[in-house]
């Protein structure tokens, strides 16, 4: 029994779109209602808003291309003046049409010109008689442009007394839309985040044809259970599929294990998964590079990219601060005068200490600490005499420039700065070698 039904298209079609998107019937069961008959008229203006890789944009160009409705897709990232924008889908409304000329490009300035020319354009089209879709896709940009063009585009049908529907895509909500001085309401329409079952789904759907469909949806199931905590993106979890299931293969291919030992097929892709880890979203290496890795065993260190933070060069005092800053943010005050004094006197051991010792404070995240601890713990962990010069508070600001120490609070505090260390304990372990 198919979830979508409209009596305005066939079912073989609407079969085809629900293969095409799953997960996502509601939603298109939704628009299909909104849209109606192609010469009945539509809401004036919908905003779909969801976070990144929730299907809108797919969505939309499958929706409008599998029923074969007029439209325009325009990305405003792409064009991003409010004259490109509306050139863009003058440009685009002549090829909607059977017609094989093609008119000479007329300017358009600004809004009044972008109406009457879309009136003469939908008339020399023979689009009046069927509704026509003009799609913004990272409609946030509008904000950017003049203040008229995003209350224009929401009563575009008013202003021009044509059937025609503009659809916003973006990833905010309307609230930040909304202009201080009013403007007419879109109908808003959300696309949630695909759960790890819809995620399986849609990612167990891609497997080769020389393995069987179990075997490639164990393979999923492994993969979302190390990434979906740190990534529910579908399309970088796509990528770390295809990327990594050539590793998960080896066992089956050199005979050692058959398709069902899952044990062993996860004892010999788990260490791959864990430096993949490393690169989730940041595209350092390309997959050639990656694939080479893999083959050669290599340790995640030998990555050569924004991960690679044992390779980041710094000058002698810079690597001192930095550990006295992370010393300064993961170790309690009290605890200074034990750790860095050389004759700090008897440590009466307290219940207090007991109480807290099963509590990391690495799990707890960086505290902030004064520019004044920092120097302290500088001067103790160094072995010859450090004078406070210009060069010592220069290489505390280049630090805070590379993102490595974080500022805390307002600059006009009256009792100094206080920073708070941004870098990995592997990372200072580097730095203490």
């Amino acid at each position: 029994m198919p979830n979508l039904e409209h009596p305005a298209y066939p079912a073989d079609t609407l079969l085809h779109l629900e293969s095409l998107m799953p997960c996502r019937e509601s939603q298109v069961s939704m628009l299909l209602s909104i849209f109606g008959e192609r010469q009945q008229f539509s809401f004036p203006s919908i905003f779909i808003y969801g976070h990144t890789s929730s299907g809108k944009t797919y969505v939309m160009q499958t929706l409008l291309n599998t029923l074969q409705l007029p439209h325009v897709f325009v990305n405003c990232v792409e064009y991003f003046t409010s004259r490109l924008l509306l050139e863009e889908i003058l440009i685009q409304l002549q090829s909607c049409s059977s017609e094989t000329e093609q008119t000479s490009h007329v300017p358009c300035d600004n809004f009044n010109d972008f109406v009457r020319l879309f009136k003469q354009a939908v008339v020399s089209r023979e689009l009046q008689d069927q509704t026509l879709y003009i799609v913004l896709d990272r409609a946030e940009q509008l904000r950017e442009m003049e203040a008229n063009i995003l209350p224009a585009f929401l009563r575009l049908q008013e202003l021009t007394d044509r059937n025609v529907t503009v659809v916003l895509l973006s990833e905010i909500v309307w609230e930040l839309f909304r202009p201080n001085t009013g403007c007419f309401e879109p109908l808003t329409l959300y696309f949630p985040d695909y759960s790890i079952g819809h995620l399986q789904k849609i990612l167990s759907q891609n497997h080769p044809p020389e393995y069987s469909a179990d075997f490639y949806a164990a393979y999923i199931n492994i993969l979302l259970g190390v990434f979906y905590m740190v990534c529910r993106d579908l399309k970088e979890l796509q990528h770390l599929a295809v990327l990594n299931f050539s590793k998960y293969c080896e066992p089956v291919v050199r005979g050692e294990a058959n398709e069902r030992d899952t044990r062993k097929l996860w004892k010999n892709i788990e260490p791959h998964l864990k430096k993949a880890m490393q690169t989730v979203y940041l595209r350092e290496i390309s997959s050639s590079q990656w694939e080479r890795l893999q083959h050669d065993d290599g340790e995640p260190g030998q990555l050569k990219g924004l991960s690679a933070h044992t390779h980041v060069e710094l000058p002698y005092y810079s690597k001192f601060l930095l550990i006295a800053a992370y010393l300064a943010s993961y170790n309690p005050v009290r605890t200074d005068k034990r750790f860095f004094l050389k004759h700090h006197g008897k440590i009466r051991k307290t219940n207090f200490l007991k109480k807290h010792e099963k509590t990391s404070n690495h799990l707890l995240g960086p505290k902030p600490f004064p520019l004044d601890r920092l120097l302290a713990i500088l001067y103790s962990i160094v072995d010859n005499r450090v004078a406070p010069t210009a060069n010592i508070f220069s290489q505390i600001t280049s630090l805070v420039t590379l993102q490595l120490l974080s500022v805390v609070g307002h600059n006009d505090q009256l009792d100094g700065p206080r920073y708070k260390c941004t870098v990995s304990l592997d990372f200072i372990r580097a730095i203490a070698r």
